[in-house]
């Protein structure tokens, strides 16, 4: 994981809102959009950076595109900010 990448992805707004929407779950891009007043245009980019910092999985499924959080990446950033404080890794 590159911690940059991911906290470079968690300082933008729009990037965390679109977590906070998948983290109720699985969800097209189409819906996704839809959900947060996006153009198709604009939630491509957020999506993008997303999935360079691996925090989402993008799987597709005939004609749709569905997105889900990768917790397990969370967790390591998690770790890795606790390790800051003084916490174990």
């Amino acid at each position: 994981m590159a911690v940059s990448e991911v906290l470079a992805a968690l300082a933008d707004e729009t990037r965390r809102q679109i977590l906070l929407k998948l983290k109720e779950g699985r969800i097209n891009s189409g819906d996704l959009a839809n959900a947060l007043n996006m153009t198709p245009q604009a939630l491509s980019y957020h999506l993008s950076k997303l999935k360079k910092a691996d925090l989402i999985y993008e799987t597709k499924y005939k004609n749709f595109i569905y997105y889900e959080l990768n917790l397990s990446i969370l967790d390591e950033a998690v770790m890795w900010i606790e390790s800051l404080r003084g916490g174990q890794v």
